[in-house]
């Protein structure tokens, strides 16, 4: 090797040495390598650094304090993000470390919903390059800047890929999705201590239909509408099949794809090679967790819960398959869950000869002759509050981005069939939320038990706080990610996505009034090893692990990299 640093056994993540060949400047430009005024005196000396730092050696601590308070000084969120982004680019021990020990505050900036706005900014705030970008006019590169990105396939547990075609709330974003695959990564670290250098984000330059961007002067990315169809095809089976390639033990995390291609590509390789689709089964698992905390609280059996999914698209279509497959775990036949749903499109209840319905909706359509039968206005454009009237749902699911559409008649309906209605307004940001929490506190007179997409903290309805779910992926895909690494496992199986849920609830006190149905994001490290434990041992039990574990807890901890700077190794040029 003749890279100027070299980190030896990642696997080993408690153990990591730093191998320096560098001197002088080129080391204060590695964030690596790069610790600062934190390199000691006789470091300085050794690697050519007297003169080139302030004279006083500091710690780590020292550092953190004076980072913090740069970053609480940064006026908005977009120049707090910019801050840790540069920081992340200057010393990445030091970034990670910032972010673990101030995760619940800072998660929000380093991702939903902040990194919305860094995406929308990416090509006016541009200052250097993090990740790799693959374009579909070139796609004979692929394999060579894997390659020059990589040059050992066994450094890579993880690569997390977007097209970017459907970026959280604000749609097709081109090239600036490459920072959801950074704030992914990020929180992939922080969280679970997937080792920085062991993963890899990605965007696929496949074009943009986004005519804000295709007429900026400033747009980084291809400049043609977004390219569908075959071509399309191909250029990600070309990917796929270089990834596995080049990195075989590596899990493949597509993000923020649009609704059209997302479950197309989940279904094509799920049973083939490792891959996740974080928007359909990590936002699933998460809400699947919420559920089932609260089903508990209910006392009634969740096969006998009747489903509402408002705004069954890419992430409403996943939670709806795994809620049905825990339905299954719970005593009830496959065939008899699909009735237990009623799902929304933009056009209303999903009915079998509606228009629109996409195949990964038309399990869940009902019949024409049931709807028929029912008190409505129209029963080819049946609404949420005709549906909530007629079936009184227990479970009522919001993934549509349209704020508001929980109204007091919605809910008031809902509250009259059930004691205990769960009531989950997952939208982000908060101002697409379906419903405030508050208000759902209010017309249910403190009985909802409910989750939502956005941050709300606490809030008090009569002499009860209650403190409201946040159903974020970073409580499942972190741990995901690192289970599926220590064991290299060859597929992520839905027993696997079963298994990080179950998990996830298990961690759950909500018997407190007001107790929140998700554990807290402060508590993501032991969120996220609990999770990588079972999602371990359930690929070990259906043979899917490469590498099964001696040790579960052990190995599990030997993994979870910690934010410290490494024993430096100083090398000679002759070494």
């Amino acid at each position: 090797m003749t890279a100027p640093d070299v980190y030896l056994d990642t696997t080993n993540s408690r153990d990591v040495v730093l191998q320096v060949r560098a001197r002088g400047r080129q080391i204060l430009r590695n964030p690596l390598a790069n610790r600062g005024t934190a390199f000691t005196l006789q470091e300085r000396e050794r690697l050519d650094l007297s003169g080139l730092l302030p004279s006083r050696v500091t710690t780590i601590e020292e550092q953190l304090r004076r980072t913090y308070g740069q970053y609480k000084r940064s006026p908005s969120p977009l120049a707090k993000f910019i801050y840790l982004s540069q920081l992340r680019d200057r010393n990445e021990v030091l970034f990670y470390r910032l972010l673990s020990e101030n995760i619940e505050e800072m998660l929000p900036i380093i991702y939903t919903p902040t990194i919305g706005e860094a995406i929308e900014r990416f090509s006016h705030e541009y200052t250097s390059s993090r990740g790799l970008y693959l374009s579909i006019d070139r796609p004979d590169l692929i394999e060579q800047s894997l390659a020059i990105y990589v040059p050992d396939p066994d450094e890579i547990d993880l690569v997390v890929v977007t097209d970017s075609e459907g970026i959280l709330g604000i749609g097709d974003q081109g090239i600036g999705g490459i920072q959801i695959a950074n704030g992914k990564l990020s929180v992939y670290t922080a969280a679970a201590g997937i080792h920085p250098r062991r993963a890899i984000p990605i965007v696929l330059d496949v074009g943009t239909d986004n005519l804000g961007l295709l007429n900026s002067d400033v747009y980084l990315g291809e400049r043609h509408a977004r390219v569908r169809g075959e071509a399309y095809d191909a250029f990600i089976e070309s990917f796929v099949v270089a990834i596995t390639r080049q990195f075989p033990n590596a899990m493949l995390h597509w993000e923020d794809f649009g609704a059209g291609n997302a479950h197309r590509i989940l279904q094509r390789y799920a049973d083939s090679i490792c891959t996740f689709n974080d928007d359909i089964q990590g936002t699933a698992a998460v809400v699947l967790a919420a559920v089932l905390a609260a089903v508990r609280l209910t006392g009634v059996p969740l096969r006998q819960h009747r489903v509402v999914v408002f705004g069954a698209g890419t992430a409403g279509v996943g939670i709806a398959d795994i809620i049905r497959q825990a339905m299954a775990h719970d005593g009830l036949p496959a065939d008899e869950a699909y009735g237990r749903f009623y799902a929304f499109n933009s056009r209303g209840l999903i009915v079998e000869d509606g228009e629109g319905i996409r195949d990964y909706q038309q399990p869940y359509a009902r019949s024409r002759a049931e709807v028929d039968g029912w008190d409505v206005a129209d029963p080819h454009r049946v609404s949420l509050a005709e549906v909530v009237r007629q079936v009184k749902p227990t479970i009522l699911i919001g993934t549509s981005a349209q704020p508001g559409a929980f109204n007091a008649e919605v809910v008031d309906a809902m509250a009259q069939g059930c004691d205990r209605p769960i009531i989950m307004p997952l939208s982000n940001p908060t101002s697409r939320s379906e419903a405030n929490p508050a208000d759902l506190l209010e017309w249910t007179d403190g009985r909802a038990l409910i989750a939502t997409g956005s941050p709300y903290g606490t809030m008090r309805h009569a002499e009860v706080y209650h403190t409201i779910a946040q159903a974020n992926n970073a409580l499942i895909f972190p741990g995901l990610g690192m289970g599926v690494s220590v064991v290299r496992a060859k597929r992520v199986s839905d027993e696997m996505i079963y298994a990080a849920a179950a998990a996830l609830a298990g961690l759950v006190n909500e018997y407190r009034p007001g107790a929140s149905l998700l554990p807290s994001m402060n508590d993501l490290r032991l969120v996220s090893a609990t999770v990588a434990m079972a999602v371990a041992k359930a690929a070990e039990n259906q043979g899917l692990a490469r590498t099964p574990m001696a040790n579960p807890i052990n190995d599990i901890y030997q993994r979870m990299w910690k934010p410290e700077y490494p024993r430096l190794e100083v090398l000679s040029a002759e070494d």
